[in-house]
């Protein structure tokens, strides 16, 4: 079976990939065109459902043979019960969401960890910017002010805040450059965190 080269497409879904375990329950909350999980998929014998909103999104991800559900996350993922999968993915989408901190409440109740991706608003290209009196604009903020679907900018430090707030277990976290781990300085060098989460109370029956 020929799978798609994400070291290639999409170097930091690479990455990520291999945080996934072998024949996982993903649930892939803004899948986008699917190829995530259409990778895990093949490569890793994985079973799942992709959740996304935008038409164009969710043709691709069907063409790809995925099981998407076309659903708005605002709405919150009440249609699932708790611990249904066994990894749930937010890659790059938490970030584009009106309710932040609910959303990701609900993302480590429905999976038993969660992994998610977000621009990291500290990198130094960003800081450069704005020191220039500019909006960011990079691979991982590609829109100019007036056209971006990012609602919420955030650094490592702020999410590893917002993770405690809500609860939760900081497995392990990562900052990407170009799709590779960044040891120093990452919250100044690395443009897109990683983080692997799940819920506090399980810390103890792991």
């Amino acid at each position: 079976m020929k799978f798609e080269d994400l070291s290639t497409l999409r170097p930091d879904l690479a990455f990520i990939a291999h945080w996934v375990g072998d024949s996982a329950h993903v649930l892939d909350v803004g899948c986008g065109d699917g190829a995530m999980l259409r990778y895990l998929e093949q490569a890793k014998r994985c079973t799942g459902y992709g959740v996304e909103i935008a038409d164009d999104k969710v043709l691709e991800s069907t063409q790809r043979g995925i099981s998407v559900i076309q659903h708005d996350m605002e709405q919150g993922l009440g249609l699932f019960a708790d611990d249904a999968f066994d990894v749930v993915l937010c890659l790059s989408s938490l970030q584009m969401m009106q309710h932040v901190e609910a959303r990701l409440r609900d993302i480590v109740r429905v999976g038993k960890e969660a992994i998610v991706s977000f621009p990291n608003f500290a990198y130094w290209p960003h800081r450069a910017a704005l020191l220039k009196g500019r909006m960011p604009v990079s691979r991982t903020l590609p829109y100019q002010w007036f056209d971006t679907p990012n609602l919420r900018y955030a650094t490592i430090y702020d999410f590893k805040d917002l993770a405690e707030k809500c609860g939760l277990e900081v497995l392990e976290y990562v900052a990407l450059a170009e799709g590779r781990p960044v040891s120093f300085l990452p919250n100044l060098r690395g443009s897109l965190a990683v983080f692997r989460l799940r819920k506090r109370d399980l810390a103890g029956k792991a």
